[in-house]
């Protein structure tokens, strides 16, 4: 690994967490640690390019067959991989298939540019981790074995114990919030051999007053209407919300910086 490391390009493939759901900006559109990633590293080199291939809701076999090759093409200096989970919160999965296609995709990646990124995903605390763990960490096994024996970079956000707090997941309980992705975004710059700005984004957010029993319930209610019964539904009929969605930068071209708009906040432009 590099220190004080000069990147000129970056391509980052995979699902809705690299997409970067659920950093949602006001004109509707996701942000990410990816988008986050790649405004800092095009803060140091001028004419940084970026491309980010990631489309909700895909599993590592659509992952592998639309993105791979195409990032691989591409020849950047980074590539991020994140896939697979998807296929471990599946009812059913074979996680002989999943680790098959994994090793098939670092193959092509790691040798198309100068430094592979892979992940061990963030997890939310609760009874969903604990249903789907098993298969989870079956994944990071094949993750950390494939990076030894490849040359690739691991990023272990599901050893930081601040990304396991529910309060850095969004209403969804699936995708991270603003703060989740900054704090990705920041664990990878590190990773990348960069000078970190935030050396405590492992750490826990301080404890709060958890709400009552009848606003937890509502609360639950509320994710079962709206986001569990409706994904349910997607598998059982084996639907994706990726289903028709290009990729949300498909093309490796300059990335211009984030600018402060008129009301003080900012907006990023994108060539």
């Amino acid at each position: 690994m590099q220190t004080n490391a000069t990147y000129t390009s970056l391509v980052a493939v995979g699902d809705s967490f690299t997409e970067g759901m659920s950093d949602l900006l006001p004109d509707g559109s996701y942000r990410g640690w990816a988008d986050l990633l790649a405004a800092r590293m095009a803060a140091r080199v001028p004419g940084f390019r970026y491309a980010n291939l990631a489309v909700r809701g895909k599993l590592i076999g659509q992952i592998v067959a639309e993105q791979v090759d195409v990032a691989a093409a591409m020849r950047p200096d980074v590539i991020t991989l994140v896939g697979g989970l998807n296929d471990t919160l599946r009812p059913k999965v074979d996680m002989g298939r999943v680790r098959g296609l994994l090793e098939e995709a670092v193959e092509r990646l790691a040798p198309a540019c100068e430094q592979l990124v892979l992940m061990r995903s963030p997890a939310r605390n609760g009874p969903v981790l604990e249903r789907f763990r098993p298969r989870m960490e079956e994944l990071f096994v094949v993750v950390d074995d494939l990076a030894k024996r490849h040359g690739a970079l691991v990023v272990d956000l599901y050893g930081a114990p601040s990304l396991a707090d529910p309060r850095m997941w969004d209403v969804d309980r699936l995708h991270l919030t603003a703060e989740g992705h900054r704090r990705v975004a920041e664990a990878v710059w590190q990773t990348l051999g960069y000078d970190g700005e935030d050396q405590e984004w492992r750490t826990p957010m301080g404890p709060t007053t958890l709400p009552g029993f009848v606003s937890r319930r509502t609360a639950d209610a509320r994710f079962a209407r709206q986001h569990l019964l409706p994904w349910i539904g997607r598998r059982l009929t084996g639907r994706s919300s990726g289903d028709g969605r290009p990729a949300k930068r498909p093309d490796l071209l300059p990335y211009e910086l984030p600018v402060t708009g008129s009301q003080g906040t900012e907006s990023v432009h994108e060539s």
